[in-house]
This record gives structure tokens, C-alpha cells and sequence, in this order.
């Protein structure tokens, strides 16, 4: 069964047909406009989560580099500030995964795409962005068996391509065949 989902730009598609089970829906539960699922559109959401046989990947996808993006020169994915919105929609995101009984070892992976982004820049947003997520408060939990975070992952879209665990959800411009 084909799974493709389209981010939210409209450019990429991402092929989750190989995955055990995946979503890109909890953005349409939290920010439920009829309050259907309650009051709590204060949360933030990862874009796609996609599980396999090992792992729950939860995904953040930022394109920066596409046609029409407003004034991409300025966006500046290192600041403080949009890491501290990317870090909340991985803690967001946990409510959700457990209501689902999803508890497997999580990675967070972040693709990043921006017009002065190289792997070196996206080394320097990995390790920043490391810093807010729970893997200091784990470590002091050392005698505990579980983790909140197992990974965290900053990558560009090629470099996602040719993971080994992560390329088999290629991630690809979308075509006239895929719309």
C-alpha cells in the first residue's frame, strides 16, 4: 500500500509505504479548531512520525531553499529561539505517541534546508538543539531501563536520502505522478 505524504510547502513528498505505521496527523489534532479533542491548541506537533521495526522517527521538516520562500536569506535556524519551538514539538509530540501506545526508542530527526546550511552549520544546530531535549535529565536517571530520547538527527534532504535507516522514506520533490 503507497503512503506519501506531502509537507506542508506542497514541494516534497515523503514515502512512508515501507514503515510499520506512520502519520502526519497530530498537527489536525491538536490545533482541532472544534475543540473536538479538547483545549489544546497551545501544543505544537512534529510534522510526520514514522515507525519501523526498531525505532519511532519523529520528523521536523524546515525548507528554507524552496521557490516562493518568504525572504529565506534571513531565516536563521540556529537562534535560540526557533530551537527552543523545535525542541517543544518533539516534548508536544510524547503526549500523543503515548496515548497510542507508541513505545519503542524515539529519534528525533530534524531536516533542515536553508540557503547558508551545510553540514558543518547543521552539526552546530544539532548540538544546540541537543541541549534542550531530555537526554541531561535521562542520564541523571541512569538506573531507569527507559528513555525519553534515544537520537537526535539534523539533516539536509539528501543527506536523509542516504541514511541507511532514514532513506528508505525517500524524500523527493513531488511530481505531476505524485499530486
Amino acid at each position: 500500500m503507497s503512503i506519501v505524504y506531502i509537507e506542508e510547502n506542497g514541494q516534497y513528498s515523503l514515502d512512508c509505504s515501507k514503515a510499520i505505521w506512520s502519520t502526519d496527523r497530530i498537527h489536525s489534532y491538536y490545533q482541532d479548531s472544534d475543540h473536538q479533542y479538547g483545549y489544546i491548541g497551545f501544543l505544537c506537533d512534529v510534522d510526520f512520525v514514522i515507525e519501523n521495526e526498531k525505532n519511532i522517527l519523529l520528523v521536523e521538516y524546515k525548507n528554507a531553499s524552496i521557490p516562493g520562500a518568504a525572504n529565506p536569506n534571513a531565516f536563521r535556524p540556529e537562534n535560540d529561539n526557533k530551537l527552543d519551538n523545535v525542541a517543544k514539538k518533539f516534548y508536544d509530540s510524547l503526549h500523543w505517541l503515548y496515548l497510542n501506545g507508541k513505545d519503542k526508542p524515539k529519534k528525533y530527526i530534524y531536516i533542515l534546508e536553508y540557503p547558508t546550511g551545510n553540514s558543518s552549520s547543521r552539526l552546530m544546530i544539532r548540538n544546540k538543539l541537543k541541549k534542550k531535549l531530555p537526554f541531561v535529565l535521562q542520564e541523571n536517571f541512569a538506573t531507569m531501563d527507559r528513555k525519553i530520547i534515544d537520537e537526535v538527527k539534523v539533516v539536509d534532504i539528501s543527506e536523509w536520502n542516504a541514511d541507511e535507516e532514514l532513506g528508505i522514506y525517500p524524500l523527493q520533490p513531488v511530481s505531476s505522478s505524485t499530486t
